[in-house]
């Protein structure tokens, strides 16, 4: 998301029973790009409170926003998303090659043909060896854990006996020979050749983990710092808490590239605000060639969108994105159902609605990992918000009597929730909005005699770190958006075999039938079949509370008055950052 600034991004389909695409606050419009004339040149500036971003290497980068910015400025893959507001933008165009992919074989071969003239910074060509560098890398995971795993699922290579890769990526070299039967090289010709059926594969072929990488150039984990520039900017700077410099790329060619329309001659990205300090830029317009990665603090985030001359400065987007909250199913942890049953019961789910300003702000309280807007592939669930001893605002005495029934059936778990000094483990990314809230959660829960231990990481590695963060804590929060419309990129990924299942659930009993479930939805071609079978899995899932719950969030996004070209890009549930410029 992938990652809600955790996991990666959406192809946008019908919502079932929210607004498609962007809902408005006091009248703003989604877009100035269609009615502006965009200026060329001056210095387009960003601002975060985060120190750095979660990952520069491409093969590690899998942050929705971070895909949009980086693939608008100095990365480029095969094919990409069609840079344009509204639902066209979930379209597909050819961008390193000269179409979105030639799939035969039943779809388990695809083909793809390089553009001439496309270069990297140094000015040397980017070659189809380049490319299958670039996917040999996933297979590192040693080196590479928090990127997208999907190279790795549907290449024909063999397994292990642990279910590894035969192949062990390209310092290793383990397995070389697979590799190279499961990626070829002829020319200028690259094909893929995978072990099952992926109609949808060209999709995965926007993430800069499947782009280009020179071997030649190639640092290892040390990449992350300064990866090789093959879009119209390269990096001039980057230091953690302090600023990225991003310069025109002097041998990128217009004339190679179809889709970018780079303005600024400069772009910056500056690091480690105070979060009073950035939200005071927003309101004052302070840096009106500026704009905000982040969201607002809840109080200010109201003030500024309830004030009519700010309508043109401002988004607010149902975007593609649910937040979790994942538990540690494992051994030790909340390993008992009647445990994560209470907490979610005891939830005042009100209360963080009203710090946010409102569902308007906040969203709506969620029943699947997987949105409404996925259509066919979302259907309401029972239980959990459903459930008749639901109450928004928190049933503390409903979670009293889930509570005794523990004490008896897992008493490990309930002594590690209700005695007060053990109490639940609580991971969060270090934010105010956040702190506010946690003070909200444990107030919440201690009404059913549970106990929270919130610990506090720093935000702009947040991401980086879910991989270990989830065996130390006993509840995660996180986000994912679906990679593109199906949710086989949201369900294997979030509670089965991908990349980013935090919820330790594979040593439970029930884990068996669901991921045998899980494979066979997989390899289902008839499409109204596999979104029935994604519904029963949601339905599994969420009967096991593997996820305590989950929120269909929205997302408001703010900018200086000197920004134009501003539209919300669906896929990426972020902004459009390769139409920006600088208003004269």
């Amino acid at each position: 998301m992938k990652k809600l600034i955790t996991r990666r991004v959406v192809a946008l389909a019908t919502a079932a029973s929210f607004a498609a695409g962007v809902a408005l606050v006091g009248g703003a419009t989604t877009s100035s790009a269609a009615t502006e004339t965009p200026v060329t040149g001056g210095t387009l500036q960003y601002f975060t409170h985060s120190t750095q971003f979660p990952a520069l290497d491409p093969t590690n980068m899998y942050t929705g926003r971070d895909i949009a910015f980086f693939d608008s400025y100095i990365f480029r893959t095969l094919v990409s998303y069609r840079p344009v507001e509204g639902s066209a933008g979930s379209s597909l165009v050819p961008d390193l090659a000269t179409n979105t992919g030639v799939p035969s074989n039943k779809a388990k071969t695809w083909t793809y043909t390089l553009r001439k003239g496309i270069t990297w910074e140094d000015g040397s060509a980017i070659t189809c060896a380049d490319i299958k560098y670039g996917w040999s890398r996933a297979f590192a995971t040693d080196v590479f854990d928090a990127g997208p795993a999907y190279a790795i699922a549907w290449l024909d290579i063999p397994t292990n006996a642990d279910g590894s890769s035969a192949y062990a990526g390209p310092y290793r070299k383990t397995g070389q020979a697979l590799f190279d039967k499961a990626i070829t090289c002829k020319g200028d010709t690259i094909t893929f050749n995978l072990s099952r059926s992926v109609p949808d594969f060209n999709y995965f072929l926007t993430y800069p983990t499947t782009g280009p990488i020179k071997a030649s150039a190639d640092t290892g984990d040390k990449y992350d710092l300064k990866p090789l520039a093959s879009g119209p900017y390269k990096i001039e700077k980057y230091a953690i808490n302090d600023e990225l410099v991003l310069v025109r790329n002097d041998k990128w060619s217009k004339a190679s590239d179809p889709i970018r329309t780079p303005y600024p001659d400069k772009i910056t990205v500056t690091f480690g605000l105070n979060e009073d300090v950035r939200d005071k830029i927003v309101l004052d317009d302070s840096k009106p060639n500026a704009i905000s990665l982040d969201g607002l603090q809840p109080a200010n985030n109201i003030k500024f969108f309830e004030n009519p001359a700010n309508a043109d400065r401002r988004m607010n987007n149902y975007d593609p994105y649910t937040s979790y909250l994942a538990a540690n199913n494992s051994k030790g942890h909340l390993d008992c159902l009647l445990v994560r049953k209470a907490i979610f019961f005891a939830f005042d789910t009100q209360a963080l609605i009203n710090l946010s300003g409102g569902t308007t702000y906040y969203g709506e309280p969620g029943d699947s990992p997987v949105k409404p807007v996925l259509g066919m592939d979302y259907a309401p669930t029972t239980g959990n918000i459903h459930d008749p001893n639901y109450k928004i605002d928190g049933n503390p005495e409903y979670a009293k009597t889930l509570l005794a029934q523990a004490k008896k059936v897992c008493p490990t778990a309930y002594t590690r929730a209700t005695n007060p000094s053990q109490g639940i483990i609580y991971y969060r990314a270090d934010t105010a909005s956040n702190k506010k809230a946690a003070v909200l959660v444990e107030a919440a829960l201690a009404k059913a005699g549970i106990y929270v231990n919130t610990v506090y990481k720093p935000a702009g590695t947040y991401n980086a770190n879910l991989s270990t963060y989830r065996k130390q804590t006993d509840i995660l929060s996180g986000g994912w958006g679906a990679d593109w419309a199906n949710a086989s990129t949201v369900i294997p990924e979030l509670w089965g075999e991908g990349c980013c299942n935090y919820t330790s659930n594979k040593g439970t009993n029930e884990y068996k039938i669901f991921i045998r479930n899980v494979n066979k939805a997989l390899v289902e071609l008839d499409r109204n079949k596999q979104a029935k079978m994604w519904q029963n899995l949601a339905q599994y899932g969420m009967d096991q509370y593997w996820y305590i719950r989950t929120v269909f969030g929205k997302s408001q996004q703010t900018w200086g008055s000197k920004i134009g070209g501003i539209y919300y890009w669906e896929p990426q549930g972020s902004f459009g950052f390769g139409q920006i410029y600088v208003k004269k």
